[in-house]
């Protein structure tokens, strides 16, 4: 590309590429759907035309095609991984029937452990084990309790090189790999998962807070670049690291983007249970630090 892959970069590159294939993480459709193709239908006219029986189909498979140029037009799905993605802009690629899946895997698992076809795979699930793999959630309850993901098979890695103790402490005794990742499995197999066993929050009353569920919805409002739910003083803020340059290209202040980030935390609250709600959003005045797979280092912001 010869340039930084930003979603910009990216999407402009599909219509020279026409990539059969394209495996990315949620952040670059996510980012591509919120200014190339959303603001279509994202309006009074195009929600009523996509609810009413009668031409709603003509209408979505108009959207779905205007979708597919946009990602080029040639290619048979996309693999989304890496990170949650967010439930609204899944649910709308649902609705329009746009040939999308999740992934999950890890380096150690070389790499996938779960995935399905996009036309089989459920709302919010990263798909079943995949072949040669067992998987199971260390939970009294698994499809409704969230508990570890655990795997093993013969993609899974024999350990880590010259290190035993990091390997015992990831390969139990039985050859189960623990993944750090909570999930739910229901009767059929497919997996959910809820976020990293190490980020979960447990509030005064004793629920468990998964933040990247609610990042995922907060990154895909308006003028958020990216995004982090802490529990401070035990109530749950939003650190923001905002669009400015969306923000500045409507000729909005500091003062009028902290009003806009504060109409997100509202409508943000309306779908979320009342254990969840955020208390506050702050702005963050640069890029939060990441690991070198692009993983926020929460640590450093506890």
């Amino acid at each position: 590309l010869t340039r930084m892959p930003s979603p910009k970069i990216i999407a402009e590159s599909f219509a020279v590429i026409r990539p059969r294939v394209i495996a990315c993480v949620p952040l670059i459709v996510e980012k591509i759907f919120k200014k190339n193709i959303l603001p279509k239908v994202d309006n009074k006219l195009g929600k009523l035309l996509l609810n009413l029986p009668i031409i709603s189909d003509k209408i979505k498979e108009q959207i779905r095609q205007q979708a597919m140029e946009v990602f080029g037009g040639n290619f048979i799905e996309i693999v989304i991984g890496g990170a949650p993605f967010n439930p609204e802009v899944e649910a709308f690629l649902r609705k329009i029937n746009f040939p999308y899946t999740i992934a999950y895997g890890m380096t150690e698992c070389a790499p996938l452990i779960c995935h399905s076809r996009w036309d089989e795979i459920l709302y919010t699930s990263c798909g079943k084990t995949v072949a040669n793999m067992e998987t199971k959630v260390i939970s009294e309850d698994p499809e409704r309790i969230p508990g570890e993901l655990v795997c093993r098979g013969m993609n899974v890695m024999l350990g880590y090189y010259k290190n035993e103790s990091a390997t015992a402490q990831t390969i139990d005794k039985d050859g189960w790999l623990h993944t750090g990742d909570m999930a739910i499995k229901d009767a059929d197999g497919n997996i959910f998962i809820k976020g990293r066993c190490k980020n979960m929050l447990l509030t005064a009353s004793g629920q468990n807070i998964y933040p990247e569920e609610i990042e995922a919805r907060l990154n895909n409002m308006p003028y958020v670049n990216e995004s982090l739910v802490i529990l401070k003083e035990n109530k749950l803020v939003a650190l923001v690291y905002p669009d400015n340059e969306d923000a500045f290209s409507q000729g909005m202040n500091k003062k009028q983007l902290e009003e806009a980030l504060e109409q997100n935390r509202i409508e943000l609250n309306k779908v979320l249970p009342a254990y969840s709600q955020i208390t506050q959003v702050k702005l963050y005045p640069e890029e939060f630090e990441k690991t070198a797979k692009k993983s926020i280092k929460r640590f450093l912001y506890q």
